[in-house]
C-alpha cells in the first residue's frame, strides 16, 4: 500500500496540481491530508474541489481550517494571516465551510502502525520545532509512526532508547526514511502550498508500507502563477514574496 501524504496546502492550487502531476507513475493507492487545506493563498475553492476529487481516506483539520470555519476566532492569528483567512471565508460557499467545520481533530489512526495529526498527538496546534518538542510528541504517540505537519518544514525525529534524535535528511529530489524496527518515528513531510525551509518547491511524502519506507519528495511548480493569484485577490504582497523564497 502506497499512500500520498499531503500537508499545509493552504489554498495553493498551482502547487497542489504540480504535486499530483508529480505522483504520476509513483503507484499511489490512496491519499491522506494532514490539515490546513485553506489560508494564505488565493485559490481555496479550487483546492477544496481538487481534494474532494482525490477522495483522501483520512483528512485531519488544521488551525486555518478551524478558523475559516468559524470554530475558533481569527484574533489568534497575526494580521496577515487573519486578513487571508477572513478573505478565504468570504470566497467559500456554505457547503465548503460546512465541510471544513466537519473535519476531525487528530490524531487519527491509519491502520495499526500509523497515526496522523496536524500538530502533535497531544495538541493539534502545537509546533514541533526541535528535539524537545519532538520528544514530547513521541511520548504521546500511540503508533510506531506518527505523521504530523503544521510547521511547513520537513522533519524526521526518531527514538533511540530513551533519547530522541533529529534525523531530518537533506532533501533534494528524493530522500527515503526507513520505518522504525523498534521505537517510534515522527515525520513531517513539509508543506505543499507554503514551504518555509528555504526551498520554494512543493513538498510531499509517499508512505510505502510494503517497503517499510517514507519517501520525502519535492517538485517544482509555477510559483509566479500562485503569486499572481495573490496580487489579483488583493492579498498582502508579503504572502507572494515568501512563496518565491520558501520562507
Amino acid at each position: 500500500m502506497r499512500t500520498l501524504v499531503l500537508a499545509d496546502i493552504h489554498s495553493n492550487i498551482d502547487a497542489l496540481d504540480a504535486v499530483l502531476i508529480a505522483t504520476t507513475g509513483l503507484r499511489i493507492d490512496r491519499a491522506v491530508v494532514l490539515g490546513d487545506l485553506v489560508g494564505y493563498n488565493a485559490a481555496p475553492v479550487e483546492v477544496l474541489r481538487r481534494i474532494a476529487a482525490l477522495a483522501p481516506v483520512l483528512t485531519v483539520r488544521g488551525n486555518h481550517d478551524k478558523v475559516c470555519a468559524g470554530l475558533e476566532t481569527a484574533m489568534t492569528f497575526n494580521p496577515i494571516a487573519r486578513h487571508a483567512i477572513e478573505w478565504t471565508r468570504e470566497q467559500l460557499p456554505p457547503d465548503a465551510l460546512t465541510y471544513l467545520a466537519g473535519l476531525p481533530q487528530g490524531p487519527l489512526p491509519l491502520g495499526d502502525r500509523v497515526e496522523a495529526c496536524h500538530g502533535t498527538p497531544f495538541d493539534e496546534d502545537f509546533y514541533v520545532q526541535d528535539i524537545l518538542d519532538a520528544s514530547l510528541a513521541l511520548e504521546f504517540a500511540s503508533a510506531p509512526l506518527c505523521l504530523n505537519a503544521h510547521t511547513h518544514v520537513t522533519a524526521v525525529f526518531r527514538t533511540h532508547g530513551l533519547s530522541v534524535r533529529d534525523e531530518t535528511p537533506d532533501v533534494q529530489e528524493l530522500s527515503i526514511v526507513e520505518w522504525p524496527q523498534d521505537g517510534r518515528l515522527l515525520v513531517n513531510v513539509g508543506s505543499v502550498g507554503q514551504p518555509r525551509d528555504g526551498d520554494p518547491r512543493a513538498a510531499f511524502g509517499v508512505l510505502d508500507e510494503g517497503a517499510g519506507t517514507i519517501e520525502l519528495r519535492r517538485t517544482e511548480y509555477d510559483v509566479r502563477a500562485a503569486q499572481e493569484r495573490l496580487f489579483q485577490a488583493g492579498l498582502p504582497p508579503f504572502l507572494a514574496e515568501r512563496l518565491g523564497v520558501g520562507a
